[in-house]
């Protein structure tokens, strides 16, 4: 088992990055490998609707979402992480994630996904739906906890001190783990669920 975790704060050390060693931990105990990306700080820039994926199956612009794209194909789990910004997750990352889902174009039915939210106070469930946006369109189930995954903290190591949110944090890691070991045997016992093909509905005709 490997899960891909994406670091969507800008600071390396911030209460983010120790919400996702909290779950790197549960994973190491579980024999999960994890690989962490931090994509907050990068010059990342938002789709264009070019078109250009559809024809390489790539994004046209060269940096950590191309990097990122054969990571997550050979995971079976993604773990998304982001600072909360004026009730919404980091703009850095939003675009990030967009070229991601959009550009690749391999099967994500049945990779696990989880969303995780660090804020000071406010728009932490906001932000945990905006992130599950991107796993539920892509066939992905979506891992739960105890409760929604957020955790407090402002300056950096606060976080340390919401003893609640870092046990959500552990038992997410421990459910995420069950679930992906029950598809994998899934997979093996009954394959895939069936798809039928794409019917296009549009508004306007």
């Amino acid at each position: 088992m490997k899960v891909l975790l994406i670091n969507g704060s800008p600071h390396s050390e911030g209460n983010t990055a120790l919400a996702l060693r909290e779950m790197e931990r549960v994973f190491e105990a579980e024999g999960v490998k994890t690989e962490t990306m931090r994509i907050g700080s990068g010059a990342i820039r938002g789709c264009t609707a070019c078109g250009g994926c559809a024809k390489t199956g790539r994004c046209v612009f060269e940096d950590a979402v191309n990097q990122a794209a054969p990571k997550l194909e050979a995971s079976d789990g993604l773990v998304v992480a982001t600072p909360v910004y004026f009730g919404s997750a980091n703009g850095t990352l939003v675009s990030f994630l967009d070229r991601l889902f959009y550009s690749t174009h391999f099967d994500k039915t049945m990779k696990v996904g989880a969303s995780v939210v660090v804020a000071r106070r406010g728009g932490l469930t906001a932000t945990f739906d905006e992130l599950n946006k991107y796993f539920t369109i892509s066939g992905m189930p979506v891992a739960s906890s105890q409760y929604w995954n957020g955790v407090h903290g402002r300056a950096p190591g606060e976080a340390a001190q919401d003893a609640e949110g870092l046990q959500t944090l552990r038992t997410l890691a421990r459910n995420m783990t069950f679930l992906m070991k029950s598809i994998a045997l899934g997979k093996e016992a009954y394959g895939l669920p069936e798809k039928e093909a794409p019917a296009r509905t549009n508004f306007i005709r």
